[in-house]
C-alpha cells in the first residue's frame, strides 16, 4: 500500500475528513436524484462516494495528478462515476441541466463561482467555501456585495450550513460555510431588462461616500431618486451594501421608464 498523499499548499488542498459533515454536504447538494452532477476537486473521494448514489452520472474533477489513479481505482466498479484529471475551470459547461458540488480550494473560490454563474444550464451549485466568503455573498453580515446583487434576478444565494475547521486535514485557519447558489426557474427580470439592471447596480456601487442615494443622483434626477426611495421604503442615508437585493428590485422598477 502506497504512502498517504499529502495535501498540496500550492493547490490550496484541505481534505474533508469528517464523514458526518461530508454526508450533510452531499444531502444539501443533491436533495433529490439528479441526472448530471459535476464535483469540483474530488480529492481522495470522500465526498464523491456520498454523491455517487444521488445522481445518474457524476463527473469528478481532480487537478492533482497524484490523486487520480487511486480515485479511479476506488470507483472502478461504479461505472457512472467518471474521474476527470484536470482543472475544473477548464471544463466546458454541459448543455443540459446539471448541478455542481464540491469542497472548493479556498484560493480559487471566486473563479469557480464565476464559472458557475456563467454556465447557462446550471441548475444549482453547492460549494464548501471559507465561511467569511459565504457570509458576505449571502448577506449574513447584514450587507450585500455587488456580485450577489448583480446576479440576484437569475440566482438566489443562501448560506445553508457551517463546517468547523477541524473537519479538514490539514485544518485551515478558518471555518467553512456551505454556500448554495440556485438558478431561478423564473427569473425576476426578463432578458431585455438585464442591461438596465446591470447599469443601475454598477452605478449604485460606483461609490459616493458609500451612499447609494448619492451615487444614483449622479445619473438620475434627484426628485426621481427621492421618489424611488420612498416607493421602496428606503432611508436615503443607507450605505450601498446595506440595501438588500429585493429592495434593489423595487428601486429598479421605480426608476426605469
Amino acid at each position: 500500500m502506497g504512502r498517504p498523499t499529502r495535501a498540496s499548499r500550492a493547490l490550496s488542498q484541505n481534505f474533508l475528513t469528517d464523514r458526518g459533515a461530508a454526508a450533510r454536504l452531499a444531502g444539501l447538494a443533491v436533495p433529490r436524484p439528479t441526472p448530471l452532477l459535476l464535483e469540483v476537486g474530488a480529492g481522495k473521494g470522500a465526498l464523491t462516494e456520498l454523491l455517487a448514489p444521488r445522481c445518474r452520472r457524476l463527473l469528478a474533477y481532480e487537478i492533482d495528478s497524484r490523486l487520480v489513479p487511486p480515485l479511479r481505482e476506488r470507483f472502478l466498479d461504479t461505472p457512472h462515476v467518471h474521474v476527470v484529471e484536470g482543472d475544473f475551470l477548464g471544463a466546458r459547461p454541459p448543455l443540459t441541466p446539471f448541478a455542481v458540488a464540491g469542497n472548493v480550494p479556498f484560493s480559487r473560490t471566486a473563479d469557480i463561482v464565476d464559472w458557475c454563474l456563467r454556465a447557462p444550464a446550471l441548475a444549482d451549485a453547492t460549494l464548501l467555501t471559507q465561511l467569511e466568503y459565504a457570509r458576505k455573498r449571502t448577506g449574513d453580515y447584514g450587507r450585500w456585495t455587488q456580485l450577489t446583487v448583480l446576479s440576484w434576478p437569475r440566482h438566489e444565494w443562501r448560506l445553508v450550513g457551517r463546517v468547523g475547521r477541524h473537519s479538514f486535514r490539514p485544518a485551515p485557519r478558518v471555518d467553512a460555510g456551505i454556500l448554495r447558489i440556485e438558478r431561478r426557474r423564473t427569473p425576476l427580470l426578463g432578458p431585455a431588462a438585464l442591461h438596465g439592471w446591470r447599469h443601475l447596480v454598477e452605478l449604485g456601487f460606483s461609490g459616493v461616500g458609500g451612499s447609494l442615494h448619492a451615487s444614483l443622483c449622479r445619473a438620475r434626477p434627484r426628485r426621481r431618486v427621492d421618489a424611488a426611495f420612498r416607493a421602496a421604503g428606503l432611508d436615503r442615508r443607507l450605505l450601498v451594501g446595506e440595501v438588500a437585493p429585493d429592495n434593489w428590485l423595487r428601486l429598479y422598477k421605480a426608476l426605469m421608464p
